[in-house]
């Protein structure tokens, strides 16, 4: 059975829109109903509609028999580390603030698969009269700060650094950790008001991050998206480090003999570990993916360029904040910038394009097939529909910027004129 409302990282949609409080209240009966009651413990981001809809989840998870433990602004990573019987993230992780959603985590906090998903999904509409209750949580984000400095942290005197939060589930939280392991922190983007969660900071927008560390004469920049299961880095320079740099420098660093990424990750990457001996696994775009990869092969570190990055030697999943810190070990009194050319980059070309429907056709798709023939082992084409966006996202690599933009541009052509 196809998946009708669970994308590629859980519920997601524009609030009152594709994703209302009815939605999510079936959400919360369904998946206690499926869970067999139970505890669910509930956390959020910072945007506006975050209490209604994590009223709305309770209000179904009540309803359902089941119990939920509400710890309000809490990061995605947290509530892995700390679920119940399950747990529950109200957010749309990097998306804009209209945006809401709902990110589920069993109890061993791993993300569901796409079969138990169906399973919740056929369950929306049960009929449930159960009688649960609501409780309060204090004190998960210390406890959370606190496991991450032991296990994740080291001495970071002297170290300069600027944090931007994204006006999201980190503000508070991730300039202290660095700080009370010796950092100097610049925070920013640490003021959430509802409104400004992601916009023109964190993550999806590096600018205002790159300025402060230039203009500060800092070390690097650390910076997250909404809810902080990502992390992108600036160098001394002001200079973007994506997910695939970061992986780069950490496998190495770490020891380890098996890295997961997926199908967006750089060809540069690849020939890199070759030359470590480190083996690379390649899954579909998804860290949920990355983690079944992972624990299927029995790997610890993974990623994706996008910025999630996994380690599971005392962890669950993906951290933004626990990567910060790993990144700030492993530069072994290197700067960022030396630290990262170490793996070299192909050019690589992206558009999203947008679309009225996302199912990519075939001619499309032998088109870039065609092509990825064609450049061999010079670079490729990938066209993939967003799991959680009405876009289509096309990449092309090669040798040259140039030749890469010409790529991208004729496939993004291609699937403007066929699905825009």
């Amino acid at each position: 059975m196809a998946r009708r409302y669970f994308g590629t990282d859980g519920v997601r949609g524009v609030y009152g829109k594709d994703l209302t409080p009815d939605l999510v209240e079936r959400l919360g009966k369904a998946a206690t109903l499926w869970a067999d009651g139970g505890s669910m413990l509930v956390g959020r981001d910072t945007r506006a509609s975050g209490p209604e809809l994590e009223a709305a989840l309770s209000h179904g998870i009540v309803e359902a028999g089941g119990t939920a433990v509400l710890a309000g602004v809490l990061p995605t990573p947290a509530v892995a580390l700390l679920a119940e019987d399950l747990g529950a993230v109200v957010s749309a992780s990097h998306n804009p603030p209209e945006y809401n959603g709902v990110k589920l985590f069993d109890r061993e906090g791993r993300k569901l698969t796409d079969a138990q998903e169906e399973e919740i999904e056929a369950l929306f509409d049960a009929v449930a009269h159960g009688t649960g209750t609501i409780e309060r949580l204090d004190g998960a984000a210390a406890n959370y700060l606190r496991h991450l400095g032991e296990r994740f942290g080291s001495d970071l005197s002297g170290l300069r650094i600027a944090v931007d939060c994204a006006n999201g589930a980190f503000s508070g939280l991730a300039p202290r950790a660095f700080e009370e392991l010796g950092a100097t922190v610049r925070a920013i983007g640490d003021e959430p008001d509802g409104e400004n969660i992601n916009v023109g900071c964190g993550a999806t927008d590096l600018s205002l991050l790159s300025s402060v560390v230039r203009d500060g004469g800092l070390d690097l920049g650390i910076a997250f998206d909404g809810d902080g299961d990502r992390m992108l880095a600036v160098d001394e320079r002001g200079e973007p480090v994506d997910g695939d740099e970061i992986l780069a420098i950490l496998a190495p660093a770490l020891g380890v003999d098996l890295v997961a990424v997926t199908a967006m990750t750089n060809m540069g990457f690849h020939r890199l570990m070759e030359e470590h001996g480190i083996r690379v696994v390649t899954t579909p775009v998804g860290d949920r993916y990355v983690l079944e990869a992972l624990r299927d092969l029995g790997g610890l570190l993974g990623g994706e360029q996008s910025g999630h990055i996994i380690w599971l030697r005392d962890h669950v999943t993906g951290d933004g904040l626990a990567a910060g810190l790993l990144l700030c070990g492993a530069l072994a009194g290197r700067t960022l910038s030396e630290a990262a050319a170490t793996m070299p980059r192909y050019p690589q070309a992206k558009e999203n394009v947008r679309v009225r429907k996302r199912e990519v056709p075939k001619s499309i798709l032998d088109e870039a097939a065609r092509l990825s023939r064609e450049l061999g082992d010079r670079g490729r084409v990938l066209v993939r529909p967003s799991g959680t966006e009405p876009v289509v996202r096309v990449l092309a690599e090669a040798e040259t910027a140039e030749e890469a933009g010409k790529i991208c541009a004729t496939i993004a052509r291609l699937v403007a004129t066929e699905l825009g």
